[in-house]
């Protein structure tokens, strides 16, 4: 059988560098790698996302949106504590948290390009 030892997603940006001071200062990750002035990965705890510079707006953006879907899901083990820090270094809250039908409490922000993420904690042990 096939090992697979990371799953890594890719945001696309038009502006790095803000997209870079957003995920470091407001969300308060950490900047893990940078390549040239078009691509640079942003850790998490013990996982690492893409940022990779493009021409035009994340087409998805507004699909996601209006959907109600996510580009990231982070799961959390205090999403209102989290979502106050983000709140007190800018973050708007497009959703509060609250507690879901499936046993963990989320809530969501968009980051300064318009994507949504998703911050989860499980309430209960086997939830999410």
């Amino acid at each position: 059988t096939m090992k697979i030892a990371r799953v890594v997603a890719q945001l696309r940006t038009t502006d790095l560098e803000a997209a870079i001071r957003f995920y470091t200062e407001t969300a308060g990750m950490a900047l893990a790698f940078r390549h040239q002035d078009f691509y640079a990965g942003i850790r998490a705890g013990d996982h690492v996302f893409h940022l990779k510079l493009v021409d035009e707006k994340d087409p998805s953006i507004d699909d996601v949106r209006e959907g109600g879907h996510f580009h990231l899901y982070l799961e959390t083990d205090d999403a209102a504590g989290l979502a106050a820090a983000l709140q007190a270094r800018g973050a708007r809250l497009v959703e509060g948290p609250h507690e879901t039908a499936w046993g963990t409490r989320e809530f969501v922000i968009e980051d300064d390009q318009g994507h949504t993420l998703y911050f989860g904690e499980p309430l209960q042990a086997g939830s999410a």
